[in-house]
Parts: C-alpha cells; structure tokens; sequence
C-alpha cells in the first residue's frame, strides 16, 4: 500500500530533525522553523546525556561528544519514551551498536555501565520494606538482608577513579569490586569492597536461607583458609559495616 501523503511528510521531517545533514526536510517548510525543532531536540537529548554520563562528557572533545551523541540521536531505536530512560537507552547503544572510535577511552563500556548505575538507582522507585526485617538481628546467626537499592558489582577497569586525567589503557591484574548504594538520605554512594566481601555479598543475595555464619563458613572451605576464626572476625566487621551504611537492613 502506498504511504498516506501526510505520514510520508511525517517521516521526511523526523528524519531531518534526527540527522539534517543526510536527510533533506520537507519541502515547503521555512528552514528558520525547522532550525527550532533542531536545536530543541538535540540538545534536550544532549543536555540529558551530559547530566547522566558526567565522566564521559569530561573525557570527550566538545567535537567528538557532539558527534557521538549525534550518532545515538539519528541510528538508535529507542524502546521507551521516557526521558529517564534515555540513560538506559544510549548503554544499549554503546554496548551493542556504536563502532569504536579512536578517541574513545579503553573501559568506556565499563564507566558507561557505572554511570548508568549511579542514575538508575538515583531515580528508582524501590520501596524498602521494613516488614519481617530485625534491624537489630545477628548478623551470624540470622540471614542479613541486603537493601535493594545496594547493587554489588565488578569492572575490570577502575570506573570510580576513572576521568580526564585518569584512563588506564589495560585492565588491572584484579577486578574492582564495588557497592553502588541508595543510602537513607537517597544519596547514592559507592563503596570499594574486597573479594571475600564481593563473594559474601553474592552468598547472601544468592541462598536467602544462608545464615552469615554459614556463608562465612563456605568462604572459609574455598578459600582453604588454616585460621577460620580471621575469617569469621573479618566477615562479621564486613557485615556489621554494610549495615552501617544501610547496604544490609538488618536480619528476617
């Protein structure tokens, strides 16, 4: 069927407006008027953009954030049409679409991850239920609850110290293992953890059965550690400090 006159107008213009140098606008319209919804969607989609990603707008030339951000603009389809989204909407498009480009900085999918992190939990709607939930519980022999808005994560690249004056070109020797946190003044904050706290974390979300205790116990067997007690002492101090924060909320 032959495209209705009107929609094949609509197209023209959303095309121009998305990438005017590859797309002509349509005829009979006053390039002035045009200018204005040109300008005014950029730049809402790049000023969003920029308030998200703040480390990577710094680590880019003015020239290659404008092109990039251009690029996401005209080829990406997005899936949702909120503007809270856009954030999740342009890590799609990194990870899976864009081509590496010379200027960008090794681990860039890495700190997009990061950042993306840091807005999603900042505007999440979780609700933390305090039902069933002993804020005073034994962390040993009791199942500590973790936040859901405490997200334990792993880069390659050190993302929390990563910025204009700092991009390591190679991965580290170990993983960087973080706490993105939602904390109970909605600030959200980080915390750099240690393996045996990553693999705790990860025994609790995992078995909501397990008690710390236990958990610390498995630790204990796969690391084939000859002094359990150092084990167990350091845990409980790891336990006791991500409640403090509000990572853990207590026990059920």
């Amino acid at each position: 069927m032959t495209t209705p006159s009107f929609q094949q107008t609509q197209y023209e213009f959303t095309a121009h407006l998305r990438d005017p140098e590859n797309n002509p606008a349509p005829e009979g319209i006053e390039d002035r008027r045009l200018g204005i919804y040109r300008d005014l969607l950029f730049n809402n989609i790049e000023s969003f953009l920029s308030g998200g990603f703040p480390v990577i707008r710094s680590i880019y030339s003015d020239e290659n954030w404008h092109r990039m951000v251009r690029d996401f603009f005209a080829h990406h389809k997005s899936h949702s049409p909120y503007f809270l989204e856009i954030s999740q909407e342009f890590l799609t498009y990194l990870q899976d679409e864009r081509e590496p480009q010379a200027e960008d900085p090794a681990g860039l999918l890495e700190l997009a991850h990061y950042e993306w992190v840091e807005l999603a939990l900042s505007v999440s709607d979780e609700v933390i239920d305090m039902n069933n939930i002993d804020a005073n519980g034994d962390l040993l022999t009791a199942h500590p609850v973790l936040s859901p808005l405490a997200w334990a994560l792993a880069y390659q690249f050190p993302v929390h110290q990563m910025g204009p004056d700092n991009l390591p070109e190679q991965t580290g020797e170990q993983p960087n293992y973080l706490v993105v946190y939602r904390n109970r003044n909605d600030e959200v904050k980080f915390m750099e953890i240690n393996p045996v706290t990553a693999r705790l974390i990860h025994l609790l979300q995992e078995d909501e059965t397990l008690s710390g205790q236990q958990a610390l116990q498995q630790i204990t067997q796969e690391m084939n550690h000859p002094n359990p007690d150092i084990v167990m002492q350091g845990g409980l101090s790891a336990l006791q400090e991500l409640q403090q924060y509000g990572i853990i909320l207590g026990t059920n």
